[in-house]
């Protein structure tokens, strides 16, 4: 069984005391490949170094995330994915979006550096991958004017709808599901279940939003296999199918094979 996490902070300070054996643990379970999203200049190295240390598993992401937009610093980050960008060997564009949820006051800044980094992924012709808190119509409104063929990826940590889920979907962008689907009351369950495997990805977005029975605590890749279980048993496939279609459904997007 191969799993994908498509949604990693495997280089944060949180894995500085045991990262190779969280590593390990995940490899062990069969997770095999491992896609990092970036937040800012400040992580990078980090992001770079654990690239190196682990050659054919770690796949980066160049972006500014919407919660490190400040629009004091937003054209000097922004330079800096750029040159990211031409450096090559990135396989989306992310995280990026918007973030109403920790400050109000960066919204135009956050519109401009999610648009911004959305044509570049058009231009690049890389997937985008999505941060969206309390922001839906927002983000919305930016992807449908940057509507195109070429526009694609994932809408991280899905917890919208299902009418905001056809609408992701529509704009072909694939559902990151992750801990929140295993949680008693998230009601993720009742939206995933009308959407067809096809357009689901997994991910824990660790070491955030651990899933059950890990809630709260330090959340890590070797749990993405909690979340293959509960998407399973929603889906009523066997474990092995839905790890079989889901690291499909990761590979198409990233073209990591």
């Amino acid at each position: 069984m191969e799993l994908i996490d498509t949604h990693t902070h495997l280089y944060s300070s949180e894995f500085d005391s045991d990262r190779d054996e969280a590593m390990q643990r995940a490899l062990d379970l069969g997770v095999d490949k491992f896609i990092l999203p970036a937040i800012d200049s400040t992580y990078d190295a980090a992001m770079d170094s654990l690239k190196d240390d682990y050659p054919g598993k770690i796949f980066r992401m160049a972006g500014l995330h919407p919660t490190h937009v400040q629009p004091d610093t937003l054209n000097q980050e922004l330079d800096h994915v750029a040159q990211r960008l031409q450096m090559g060997s990135f396989y989306a564009i992310g995280e990026i979006g918007i973030d109403l949820y920790w400050d109000k006051s960066t919204r135009e800044s956050q519109q401009k550096a999610f648009k911004k980094q959305i044509q570049w992924a058009k231009e690049y012709d890389l997937p985008i991958v999505i941060h969206c808190r309390d922001a839906f119509d927002e983000v919305f409104e930016i992807l449908e004017e940057e509507r195109h063929p070429l526009l694609r990826g994932i809408f991280h940590c899905f917890t919208g709808n299902l009418d905001q889920a056809h609408q992701a979907i529509d704009l072909n962008l694939k559902l990151g599901i992750g801990g929140i689907v295993t949680f008693k009351n998230g009601g993720l369950d009742k939206v995933i279940d009308k959407i067809p495997l096809k357009h689901i990805v997994l991910e824990t977005d660790s070491p955030y939003l651990a899933p059950a029975p890990f809630r709260g605590k330090r959340n890590e890749s070797s749990y993405l296999t909690y979340i293959a279980e509960k998407t399973s048993e929603i889906y009523g496939k066997s474990l092995e199918e839905i790890a079989q279609i889901t690291t499909n459904n990761a590979n198409s997007v990233f073209k990591l094979n």
